[in-house]
């Protein structure tokens, strides 16, 4: 069968042979056409089958012909794939379902100044090619680059046009133009760049991006690629590539290793050398001292042995006088006990954690045997930052975050930052744009003073001495300067929304005009009514924002508009590029690496009719996307509001996973800690019972739970891989999704089965599925193996098992090309996970609205092992909401998940084996503990109960109960004052958590189980709005939100047990005084429990009263009602049976 062949670039290397071979692979997507409108107005194709359809139109039928690229045989592309990376970095690509794919150059992404070579829409030379008006071809500086000696300027479509149609002739002088690399042009116009360093083998043919990756990486198993006379070994490199042409190794010996004339015996001895040198790791285990933790077991099985002695006191004695406040209290006691085991037994085996920095850098960015050059040899890592409403998380919170990661301490190259704005808004889209221009500043400046926090909102507002272990003289010059234009950079954020509003409404008026004109040109004599124009929103260049509009209209609403992918940050070149003291104005930047990390704009395609899944479908979007443009290892997720607070947070991180037994981690999960909490910390924010005790406790077990942000994931993890060398201990797990294997006697649950990963170098992971399972992306499951690759821990001993070959990620990296990122957008489409297993088993998964929790257990439940890391210095720090009424929403999101949860697939009584016991009981912890509102909310109304009827739960408050109730009680404390002492929290934090625990379980818990089994048995749908980022509207008082009382019906159970409870002791109190044989001990054990129910909620009424003299009406009128309602109820229910009486049974004299 004769196939149609047509030409295309090197670089653009999408090749539908594989589809053509696989009769069983799913059928494509449909057709993307690829575009790109220059500012000229032409029209570029990059159709997938026709890439170069402008170039040449002749077809070539039944053979194809390859030409060996050898070392001798290199053709001149290295300068179009730069030139390509450098045009796709400055076009806007839009596209979705049954859409035109097409990439818009953006000549202004703002309206400010752009001065970054790296940035999109950076000022540059026009073409001198007559009728072409694009921008010249440009360097890492930004400098241009000529390739002609004559100097004329060209752009790189026309550059293309030349070398292909024009037989290489240069428009300007009529010379053929010299085959000359791209560092020659650089160096020929002062760029940067290394003198000297040669150009990368090229490579093979018919092979794609990831394959070549992959197989340039394998080939580093090999040390020695020079003959002893210094050439290039020709022999050698074709053996160590299998015969074929393509990348050689990228491991080159120092200089005189391999020329000193010794034989194979000095290589020996190093081997020898480097195989007992010892070996270092990077983490280690700090146990908890005996001195506390034996206690504390010791007390938990006391504690649990006197309640089961207890309960059964209390079953074999019951209140015959109060029968039902008996059972009551014995319910909700039985259910209390088995709620604390279930929180209890997970906290056994704390445990820290501490890292090494030191060896990090040994092992993986300093000079050794097999990386003499000293280059990075660590993992790439994906940054994504998830916003999706601007007015509830205000554009320069995302922007600072941002800033944060630009400046991050971490290889640049290795760096790409992915925003993912799932509301399509131009105003944070511009917001990203004007935190790109001002990073130009702000990262070198933090890298060369080494400031900390790298949050620039949160450094300028810093209380302590700026000036602290500065020693360079001009810090203080530089630190000014940076502050005023950080200044000025707020204001124009601030000032985006009017900007936007003034500008599309100029162009709204343009529009009217020229419709207007149009109108009268065809009606002459006429009257001319008025023309209705929908009104848009415009971008900086005049052109019409792809995604929501201001005023929405069909397919820019936030609901339906098409898939984004703006590269605001090009990806930096492969080495270090030194400043100049001209590039940042007045900072001298001259010793500093002034590039900046990759920064990417998505929002994803969004279509009425589908289900895009909330912030779960727009993080799988990001994996998806990131996989094809960057394929990062690693992968961590912050929210917009979470900063990095530390600079070395990620190689904190990457010690985990770059330690032996490293590639069986899933995550790396860090606490979340916050800012702008009031100093009392009213509402327990600060969580640190959680984060600090909880978190800790399930280190020690099978890992801590995904808490949804500041957590760096493995990527091969999240596909929904099974960890490498997992023992199945069932006969029938994963046998559906690899071949070679029995099946078992039984059945596995769907969520159960998953891709298995090779246990050995060797052994590949079986992709034969992976269409269904990943979608039809040809790239995206090219990928796959690459990212597993990456993500091993280094070979460097024996004992370190799955490992990889020391250096081999010193690689460059592949360059960005138009091709490439229409496939981004073909994935981010809202098509793209249709039959596809996106969300049931494969990224974040679906169906929850605590996804994240979910997504862990899945990942717990195939056998991966998580790590829970504290740093010294906070590594991420965000915001919480103070504000009473958010906090309880915040927290009815969180247990609507857990109660979701427990009536759903992800409940722990149905994990597989092997997910540790331990760890089972704190998952079924997660989907229960909402539960126990409905018994708190009756405990807490017993008390009242008991003053109003005149009985208590026990017959008399007799000695046994009086001593249980004791030894109960110091225990409790006991194991509190230990927990404290492990977990480093305070002991008033630890009884705000207290506090709050009882205030969340009376008011947001209960809802939150209501609102569950109203979904589990009438189907009805929850929707949650996002917690406010932004701060109150008083600028005075940075706590403005904390008197803020915002009425929600969740406040009323709460405010009902106060109110009984206070009217319960009153009327307890007057019964006791005038009857006539007082029961003091009735009223002693109901007051006791009231009031234990009344400090509980102290925080809650403190609340309700906002600032002084400023309590809103609402909460008088609802206490009066209650107070009332309550009052009625009781007389109706014990009216008074005599003339003097009160319903109670007791007189006034």
């Amino acid at each position: 069968m004769s196939k149609q062949f047509k030409p295309t670039r090197s670089n653009l290397s999408i090749s539908s042979d594989a589809n053509d071979s696989q009769p069983n692979k799913p059928p494509l997507p449909p057709q993307v056409t690829f575009a790109r409108r220059t500012s000229s107005g032409r029209y570029v194709n990059y159709s997938r089958d026709d890439l170069d359809s402008e170039l040449s139109s002749q077809d070539f039928m039944n053979y194809t012909v390859h030409l060996p690229q050898t070392p001798d045989n290199q053709p001149m592309d290295a300068l179009s794939q730069k030139v390509e990376e450098q045009y796709v970095s400055s076009s806007l690509f839009t596209g979705g379902f049954n859409a035109v794919t097409r990439a818009h150059l953006m000549d202004k992404v703002i309206e400010s100044e752009i001065s970054h070579p790296q940035m999109a829409g950076a000022k540059g030379s026009s073409c001198q090619v007559p009728g072409c008006d694009a921008k010249v071809m440009s360097d890492e500086r930004g400098d241009d680059i000529l390739p002609c000696e004559c100097d004329f300027k060209i752009c790189r479509d026309c550059y293309l046009d030349a070398v292909k149609t024009g037989d290489g002739i240069c428009p300007g002088c009529k010379e053929q133009y010299k085959t000359t690399d791209v560092d020659e042009l650089e160096n020929n116009v002062g760029g940067g760049g290394n003198v000297g360093r040669p150009l990368g083998l090229p490579p093979p043919s018919g092979m794609s991006k990831n394959e070549r990756r992959l197989s340039l990486m394998k080939s580093t198993k090999s040390v020695l690629m020079r003959s002893q006379t210094g050439d290039f070994d020709h022999n050698r490199w074709l053996f160590e590539t299998s015969g074929t042409y393509g990348y050689g190794n990228a491991i080159w010996p120092k200089e005189g290793v391999m020329e000193d004339g010794k034989d194979s015996d000095h290589d020996h001895v190093e081997s020898l050398e480097l195989m007992n040198k010892p070996w270092r790791p990077l983490t280690r285990k700090l146990r908890i001292p005996a001195a506390i933790l034996s206690p504390y077991r010791l007390l938990i099985f006391i504690r649990a042995v006197v309640l089961v002695l207890f309960l059964g006191w209390r079953i074999n004695h019951p209140n015959n006088d109060a029968i039902w406040l008996w059972g009551m209290s014995i319910v909700c006691e039985l259910w209390f006990a088995f709620s604390w085991v279930l929180d209890q037994l997970p906290k056994v085996n704390p445990i820290n954690r501490a890292t090494d920095l030191n060896v990090l850098k040994e092992k993986f960015e300093l000079p050794t045997l097999h990386n003499p050059t000293g280059k990075s040899d660590l993992p790439g890592i994906d940054i994504f930052v998830s916003t999706a409403d601007p007015e509830k998380e205000p554009p320069l919170v995302t922007a600072n975050t941002i800033l944060s990661i630009l400046a991050a301490d971490y290889p640049v190259e290795k760096l790409a930052c992915y925003v993912s704005d799932d509301g399509g808004a131009l105003l944070t889209f511009e917001a990203m744009a004007e935190a790109a221009s001002f990073a130009n500043m702000w990262v070198p400046f933090c890298r060369k003073h080494n400031i900390e926090p790298r949050n620039p909102e949160s450094y300028f507002s810093l209380k302590r001495d700026p000036y602290k272990n500065k020693v360079k003289s001009d810090f203080v010059k530089d630190r000014r300067r940076v502050k005023r234009e950080f200044d000025e950079f707020k204001v124009r954020i601030n000032g985006l929304p009017d900007s936007i509003r003034r500008r599309s409404d100029a162009y709204h008026a343009r529009e009217e005009i020229k419709a207007m004109k149009q109108q009268r040109q065809k009606r002459d004599d006429e009257p001319v009514e008025m023309v209705k124009v929908q009104k848009a929103t415009w971008m900086a260049d005049g052109t019409h924002w792809p995604g929501t509009w201001l005023s929405p209209a069909p397919e820019h609403s936030k609901g339906d508009h098409s898939g984004i992918i703006q590269v605001m940050l090009k990806p930096p070149s492969d080495e270090p590029l030194q400043g100049q003291e001209e590039d940042a104005g007045m900072l001298d930047f001259t010793d500093v690496d002034i590039r900046l990390p990759m920064l990417v704009y998505v929002s994803r395609e969004k279509r009425p009719g589908y289900d895009h899944n909330k912030k779960a479908g727009a993080m799988n979007a990001l994996v998806r996307a990131s996989a094809i443009m960057s394929n990062g290892p690693f992968i961590l997720n912050l929210d917009c509001d979470h900063y990095i607070y530390n600079s070395q947070a990620m190689r904190e991180g990457m010690c985990f996973m770059m330690d032996r037994g490293g590639d069986r981690l899933c995550y790396v999960q860090f606490p979340q800690r916050f800012e702008g909490i009031d100093p009392s910390d009213r509402y327990a924010n600060h969580n640190t019972v959680f984060f600090d005790g909880n978190m800790r406790a399930l280190d020690g077990l099978q890992g801590p739970v995904y808490v949804g942000t500041g957590c760096l994931f493995r990527r091969i993890a999240l596909y929904g891989f099974d960890p490498p060398r997992t023992k199945e201990r069932h006969p029938s797990f994963c046998s559906c999704c690899f071949t070679g294997r029995k099946k078992g006697k039984f059945s596995t649950p769907e969520e159960n089965r998953a891709l298995r990963m090779g246990d050995s170098d060797d052994e590949d992971m079986n992709l034969s599925l992976a269409p269904k399972k990943f979608g039809n992306s040809t790239l995206l499951i090219d990928s796959i193996p690459v990212a597993e690759f990456q993500g091993r821990p280094l070979a460097d001993h024996p004992a370190v098992k799955n490992g990889r070959p020391p250096g081999a990620l010193t690689i460059p990296r592949e360059l960005l090309d138009a091709s490439t990122v229409a496939e981004a957008i073909s994935v981010i489409s809202c098509w793209y996970e249709d039959k596809t297993e996106w969300g049931l088993r494969v990224g974040w998964i679906y169906g929850s609205v605590t996804e994240d929790v979910v997504t862990g257990y899945r990942m717990h439940n195939r056998g991966w092992k998580s790590v829970y890391c504290v740093t010294k210095r906070d590594a991420f720090r965000g915001t919480a909401p103070i504000n009473l009424t958010d906090r309880l929403h915040q927290v009815l999101r969180w247990a609507t998940g857990s109660v979701e949860i427990f009536f759903s697939r992800n409940n722990a009584l149905l994990a597989s084996s092997r997910m540790k016991i331990l760890q089972r009981i704190a998952y079924l912890n997660v989907g229960i503990y909402p539960f126990t509102s409905i018994f708190l909310i009756v405990y807490c109304f017993l008390p009242a109960l008991s003053l109003f009827s005149g009985q208590f739960i026990v017959q008399t408050l007799n000695v046994t109960f009086l001593i249980y109730l004791l030894i109960i009680t110091l225990t409790i404390v006991m194991l509190a004052v230990l927990e404290v002492k492990w977990s480093g929290i305070e002991l008033e934090e630890w009884w705000r958590n207290e506090q709050f625990w009882l205030i969340g379980g009376t008011s947001a818990h209960l809802a939150a189980v209501m609102q569950g089994l109203l979904k589990v048995v009438a189907g009805i749908e929850i929707s949650f709005t996002l917690t406010s980022k932004s701060a109150g509207d008083d600028e005075d008082d940075d706590f403005a939100d904390l008197y803020i009382v915002k009425w929600t019906s969740l406040m009323i159970p709460p405010i009902v047990i106060m109110m009984v409870n206070l009217i319960a002791i009153a009327v307890g109190f007057s019964r006791t005084i005038y009857s006539t044989i007082p029961q003091w001990s009735r009223l002693l054990g109901g007051v006791f429990f009231s009031f234990w129910v009344l400090a509980h909620l102290y925080p809650f009424a403190k609340g309700l009263m906002g600032r002084r003299g400023r309590t809103p009406t609402i909460v008088f009128v609802w206490s009066g009602l209650i107070a009332i309602t309550i009052s009625l109820l009781w007389v109706a229910i014990n009216p008074p049976q005599g003339q003097n009486q009160i319903g109670g049974s007791f007189q006034f004299p």
